[in-house]
């Protein structure tokens, strides 16, 4: 297989995007850009004049030549586009999140194991330098047993129409933290969300996550703040690390900072006695890979079509973040605190 043919249905915010890396990689032909919107469908038809640009979205999956369909359109049409696909021998890529409810992706995810046809969620940060940065450290011990996982991400807007700040931002964080946590998985959640408009989806969330070894993620997404912030936090025995994605330079810095107790309680009497000692060493920002994460998970894409590789964001791992949106929900909606089994 020399050529990747491919397709892109959805040419509103995201599409674009992916149409223009396809068209960048030699080993793709980009046959296909579908929307139902005659005026997405009339933009930039100059800049690819060997595409069709089709509303039928019908004449992707019967062209018997194209390989690969990528879907950029609302979550709430995500699972039957994705699915007509895989039934018609198309590898997929789908954006996240990747469906709106577990079922559905657990549907999806039979489908392409039974068809042997990739299946691929756009976790794009998961592709993005100072993410692979972070796994790499993290794999490597550098920050030895991990304590905690701290995120920030919040804006003023945009405020969605169809789903609330959790799965619009939180996606993003709960797939970094799949990646980075190597799939392990959390044992209960407890989120807290408030609506401050009239179309009762959440625009301010706070979430928690408790891990079996003691290890705990905290998350706050809103839509209502006045600055932008997109940072992280991960604290080690060894060493810490801090995640900001607004930096223009040095986005991750690793620090030698940390406690350490002087003897090791053994009962809850000598817990009192114990004394903490302050460890303040170097920072240091390492290098990272400075493609563009889109760019990466494009290539990834078709060399795991090419070669029948699993790919990082499979479609088992978009299924564990949907699952953590849906109890995320239920946690707010019954304002209680829920065990979590995501599986693998």
């Amino acid at each position: 297989m020399e050529q990747i043919t491919a397709g892109v249905v959805g040419y509103g915010y995201w599409g674009p995007n992916i149409v223009r890396n396809f068209s960048e990689i030699d080993s793709v032909a980009l046959k296909y850009i579908c929307d139902l919107n005659p005026e997405h469908l009339n933009r930039h038809k100059n800049r690819y004049p060997a595409v069709r640009f089709t509303p039928d979205y019908q004449e992707l999956l019967d062209d018997k030549s194209l390989d690969a369909i990528a879907i950029a359109t609302p979550v709430s049409s995500h699972y039957a586009l994705a699915k007509q696909a895989l039934l018609a021998g198309k590898h997929v890529l789908i954006a996240k999140p990747m469906c709106k409810s577990s079922s559905e992706c657990e549907e999806l995810v039979a489908i392409a194991e039974e068809m042997k046809l990739t299946l691929m969620v756009d976790h794009t940060f998961v592709y993005h330098g100072p993410v692979r940065l972070m796994k790499q450290l993290i794999s490597a011990g550098e920050l030895g047993d991990l304590l905690y996982l701290s995120s920030v991400r919040v804006n003023l807007g945009i405020f969605q129409s169809d789903v609330n700040v959790i799965w619009d931002l939180g996606a993003h964080d709960f797939s970094i933290m799949d990646y980075l946590l190597g799939n392990k998985m959390p044992t209960a959640l407890h989120a807290i969300g408030k609506s401050h408009t009239d179309t009762n989806f959440e625009d301010v969330v706070f979430l928690t996550l408790e891990f079996e070894d003691n290890f705990i993620a905290h998350f706050h997404v809103s839509w209502l703040s006045p600055v932008k912030i997109r940072q992280m936090l991960i604290g080690g025995t060894q060493k810490m690390l801090m995640f900001d994605d607004h930096r223009p330079i040095e986005k991750v810095c690793l620090y030698d900072k940390g406690i350490e107790l002087s003897k090791p309680p053994q009962t809850e009497r000598e817990r009192y006695r114990a004394l903490i000692q302050y460890r303040n060493g170097d920072m240091r920002a390492p290098v990272y890979d400075l493609t563009e994460a889109l760019k990466f998970e494009t290539l990834h894409f078709i060399d795991c079509i090419k070669n029948n590789k699993t790919p990082i964001t499979d479609g088992r791992s978009g299924l564990r973040v949907v699952r953590l949106l849906e109890l995320a929900d239920a946690s707010i909606k019954s304002r209680t605190v829920l065990p979590v089994n995501v599986g693998r």
